[in-house]
């Protein structure tokens, strides 16, 4: 950029499993073209990266997320067999603790809000304050997926029930853009979908294979041929996804950003971690496609 100064961004990371890993290009972009992020706020998995970029961990990150795909996931996951979530998902935390470090939230470097939803009031927390991974992990807290975490006494699960695209903790930010970046955007007809990768016998990472597979053995039998054509998993995943999408698009309209950058809902599934360098590689071209113009009007 020819500006004197770093334009400063304050960024909204939303909600939407794997697809969250495009929120890395996106940042990638940001930091390439000139511009400083002093504030991040982000629901679920955008909680996550937003804690690891904070932290300074970014690429370390990156490179464990991308390394995924390369062992066997399945260590990575603690199975619980309670009824209130099949993963806990301490083992996950525990690796990205080890990445990262042990991380007080007051002590990072920018503005960072994790969004979790109390499940039982019926409203949304944020956390901004204290173990940065107790934040994280409350976030993420997908149903059904992972346990609920405790905070304080208060069963916390995935920010993105309530809110995918956190934009309101950013309203006192004093910064040059508010900058949004939405998981649920118009499907891309022309994205190869999870339908058509299984149709071309594309082989699922084991913690969707592990996970498909316990969810299956929860169906009862059923003469709908038509329901048939769908997992119990995809019923879940695809349910999900719509009502975050149709929640994401009514916070856009009420609180609108100055820019928003826009990942099809279908650009990869929920669980689908194994295309993280296609994610990746996807929200750098978004940003770049949604943000280039902010370039140009200052030449």
């Amino acid at each position: 950029m020819t500006t004197k100064h770093k334009q400063t961004v304050s960024l909204v990371l939303g909600s939407g499993g794997a697809r969250g890993l495009a929120h890395i290009g996106a940042i990638h972009w940001l930091e390439e073209n000139g511009f400083k992020i002093e504030s991040v706020s982000g629901s679920s998995i955008g909680a996550v990266i937003g804690g690891v970029y904070a932290a300074g961990k970014l690429d370390s990150f990156e490179e464990w997320a991308k390394a995924i795909t390369k062992v066997d996931i399945v260590t990575l996951l603690d199975v619980s067999w309670k009824k209130n979530g099949l993963i806990k998902g301490e083992k996950i935390i525990n690796s990205l603790t080890e990445l990262v470090g042990d991380v007080m939230i007051e002590d990072l470097p920018i503005t960072y809000t994790a969004v979790a939803t109390d499940i039982l009031n019926e409203k949304e927390v944020w956390l901004n304050s204290g173990q940065l991974f107790d934040a994280m992990r409350a976030s993420m807290s997908l149903p059904l997926f992972f346990t609920p975490f405790t905070y304080k006494g208060i069963e916390l699960i995935d920010g993105g029930v309530l809110n995918p695209v956190p934009i309101a903790p950013t309203f006192n930010d004093e910064t040059d853009f508010t900058i949004a970046i939405n998981l649920g955007g118009k499907r891309d007809s022309t994205k190869i979908n999870m339908e058509e990768r299984h149709s071309m016998n594309h082989s699922p990472s084991p913690l969707i294979s592990k996970i498909a597979e316990f969810v299956e053995n929860l169906k009862g039998p059923t003469t709908d041929q038509a329901s048939e054509e769908w997992s119990a998993l995809d019923i879940v995943t695809l349910g999900f996804d719509a009502m975050q999408n149709t929640i994401a698009r009514q916070k856009l309209a009420a609180y609108p950003p100055d820019h928003v950058i826009e990942i099809s809902s279908n650009a990869c599934g929920i669980l689908e971690f194994d295309l993280a360098s296609e994610m990746i590689e996807l929200g750098y071209k978004k940003a770049h496609e949604s943000l280039g113009q902010i370039l140009h009007e200052n030449e």
